[in-house]
This record gives C-alpha cells, sequence and structure tokens, in this order.
C-alpha cells in the first residue's frame, strides 16, 4: 500500500504511538489524516501543527455507534477510507485480583473496539475494492505482560482477532497488518516506571525503548510491503519462536522475570 495521497484515520492519536503514526503519515504525503483519541484538546493541538490535511475528531473507541459516526463523516467528506489505524490502548496494572470493570475494560478497548473500526469501515473499502487496517496490539499479545493480566489476555485477543480478519477479508482485497511493539517511550510506559511499576520495569528491561519515531518507521515500511505482523523490536519474533519451541522452558523464564520485577499483578505499562 501507498501511504501517498492515502485517507488515513487514526484512533488514539492524541499522544504516543498514535500521535507518532499521524506525524509520520502526513509527512508520507497521505491527502488527508483523520486524528480521533477521547482528548479532544491533544488531537485539536496535534492538527492544528501538522497543517490543513489532518484534522481532528473527539472519540470514544469503545461506543460502537460514535466510531460509525466518525467513519461516516470521514466518508462523507473524502469518498473513502484507505488505511484506518485502530491504535488506542490502556493498562491496567492489575492481576488476578483486578476487578470486573477492569476486565471489561480491557475487554472493550483493546478487542471490541477493533471490532467496531472493522464493522464500521469494511464495507466501504469493499464497495471501493480493498483497504487496508492496522490494529495495534502488543508484543504482549504474543508474549505476555508480566504484572498486567487483564492486559496480557486481552492483547492476545486482540491478535487472534486481526489474523481472523486477514485471512478473512482477504478475497476482497483488504489487507491487515497487526502491531505488537514491546517497550515504547509512550505515557503508559513512562508514567508507568515514574509510579515504580515492576510491570513497566520488566518491559523497559527486556529490550531497547524505542520512540514513536522509530514505531512509525516500522509501520510504514511494513504497511507498504503489506506484511502482516510488525516488530519494531525484532527480538519479539526470536522470544515468540522460541516460546513455541520450548513453552516450558519460557515459563520458567517469565517466572525469573516475574519474580525479579515483583510483576505479579501490581502496576503496569506497555504498549500505545
Amino acid at each position: 500500500m501507498r501511504i501517498a495521497d492515502a485517507v488515513v484515520v487514526v484512533t488514539g492519536a492524541g499522544s504516543g504511538i498514535g500521535a507518532g503514526l499521524a506525524r509520520r503519515f502526513v509527512a508520507e504525503g497521505a491527502k488527508a489524516v483523520v486524528l480521533a483519541d477521547r482528548n479532544p484538546a491533544a488531537v485539536a493541538e496535534l492538527a492544528a501543527g501538522l497543517g490543513e490535511r489532518a484534522s481532528a475528531w473527539e472519540l470514544d473507541v469503545t461506543d460502537e455507534a460514535a466510531v460509525a459516526a466518525l467513519v461516516a463523516e470521514v466518508l462523507a467528506e473524502h469518498s473513502r477510507i484507505d488505511l484506518f489505524c485502530s491504535n488506542a490502548g490502556l493498562g491496567t496494572g492489575s492481576g488476578l485480583q483486578a476487578g470486573a470493570d477492569a476486565w471489561q475494560q480491557a475487554w472493550d478497548l483493546h478487542v471490541m473496539a477493533h471490532v467496531y473500526a472493522a464493522r464500521a469501515v469494511l464495507p466501504a473499502m469493499i464497495a471501493a475494492g480493498g483497504g487496508y487496517l492496522l490494529n495495534t496490539a502488543s508484543a504482549a499479545g504474543l508474549l505476555s505482560a508480566p504484572g498486567d493480566a487483564p492486559y496480557t489476555a486481552s492483547k492476545h485477543a486482540a491478535v487472534g482477532l486481526a489474523e481472523w480478519l486477514a485471512y478473512s477479508y482477504r478475497e476482497h482485497n483488504i489487507r491487515v497488518s497487526v502491531l505488537c511493539s514491546m517497550g515504547v517511550d509512550t505515557p503508559l510506559l513512562t508514567d508507568g516506571l515514574a509510579a515504580g511499576s515492576p510491570a513497566a520495569a520488566a518491559v523497559a528491561a527486556s529490550g531497547p525503548v524505542l520512540g514513536v519515531e522509530q514505531v512509525a518507521d516500522a509501520v510504514v515500511e511494513a504497511v507498504t510491503r503489506e506484511a502482516f505482523l510488525i516488530l519494531p523490536h525484532p527480538q519479539v519474533g526470536k522470544f515468540w519462536a522460541a516460546k513455541a519451541a520450548d513453552v516450558e522452558g519460557w515459563l520458567t523464564a517469565m517466572a525469573r522475570l516475574a519474580g525479579a520485577t515483583g510483576a505479579t499483578g501490581a502496576t503496569a505499562g506497555t504498549g500505545e
């Protein structure tokens, strides 16, 4: 896929990876980049700095009607959506003791938000002859997030959903990528480190913390060649292969990591 001249929607664009993607898509020559976030001031400020091709939209991605309204508005203005980046995310900082509300929030934000986006945008993409979904998951969706059980479980589901979408809609020329990064310099990680989060410390200790610009580089490269799995941290692929080859060994290593960091469900921080 070519980013140049594309109409792009980015959710969770107020900060972190979403903001980094928005800046990069504008730089790549996208025709229009719609920045959506539950923080209207943040996306308005970012859009103002990006010029006339960027616009801001207040959006709760867990509200299906609101997602559908955003898609309808963009289609009314631009006649098409070429790339929809479903990116919002949040750590819970809890293990088994997480309350029902925390588990539901993780599910709604990390899984159902992707479902709502796909439901809203796929009919128009199929009618147009094709389109692209970019879903942000996390390395936790392939591996785990010590200290955050709801995040881990919901991100695994996010990866599974992206895979299902990729093969179920391939015949309609719909392409899907899933972003599975480790530590990224975003509020989700840095706030956790500042608060002394064992989970954030475990993520930071597992490899280099990348800037959002580096993640955007990896995304553009992967989307250009229409790759399903986007791994800005190449070691994630190696860890994933090692896990598949020796699950017992991987669990032993993870138990050591969780014990060393105290990440058994205290606080959290990875990803978006």
